[in-house]
């Protein structure tokens, strides 16, 4: 427990360099979204890159590159590897070395969709055997009350169920490029506006810190 604890504690580092920070999560799915877009020039660049494949295959390999700096550069600068984006980043090595390896952009598409089910079975499991894993993953940001994070978890939970059923309904129907777009400039946005949804039940559930009521 102490361990999951001290992954989701924000450090010193955090707080000085949120934009840092900001930067490493995002920088993948923009090199991403580059890769995918400029793949033809960039072999034409690197003749190498050739041998990966397609832009798609490039824009993968780029991917996973760049999760890997990010990872490494957080623990450098920040001390700990987040719980989210060292899951993710565990499928983007998988599931994108299946696809550059057997040429198959199904599993790098799929990925997704596997670490928003992963997520979503996992707090919605906990929930049902009473644990709000949720509050592991946000509490170094609030504190709020059992029934707090048990609603929040179940929202949560159920979010991510839909974002990995939305990405299944993209990638199956529409191109790379629209894949690819709302991967990169869609579930963000989705992701921002649903966490601002949440603020009212946050506001609600907020337990004051022992500090604040020893000053009163």
């Amino acid at each position: 427990m102490q361990t999951i604890e001290s992954d989701v504690t924000p450090t010193k580092e955090e707080k000085q360099h949120p934009m840092l920070k900001l930067a490493l999560e995002l920088g993948p799915l923009l090199v991403f979204f580059f890769g995918n877009l400029r793949g033809e020039w960039l072999v034409e660049k690197v003749p190498a890159l050739s041998a990966v494949g397609g832009p798609l295959f490039v824009a993968t390999a780029l991917f996973m590159a760049a999760t890997v700096i990010s990872l490494i550069v957080s623990k450098i600068v920040f001390h700990h590897l987040p719980i989210m984006p060292m899951v993710s980043g565990v499928v983007v090595l998988i599931f994108g070395s299946l696809s550059i390896w057997l040429q198959d952009e199904t599993f790098i598409k799929m990925k997704p969709t596997i670490v928003n089910t992963l997520f979503g079975v996992a707090l919605l499991v906990g929930l049902a055997f009473g644990k709000s894993l949720l509050g592991y993953v946000f509490n170094a940001a609030f504190q709020l009350d059992e029934a707090g994070w048990k609603k929040l978890t179940l929202r949560w939970g159920i979010f991510f169920l839909v974002l990995a059923v939305m990405n299944e309904i993209v990638w199956r129907n529409f191109s790379d490029a629209v894949w690819v777009n709302f991967k990169v400039w869609g579930t963000m946005p989705i992701t921002i506006l649903f966490t601002l949804s949440q603020m009212p039940l946050i506001m609600r559930h907020t337990v004051p810190e022992a500090g604040s009521e020893t000053e009163k």
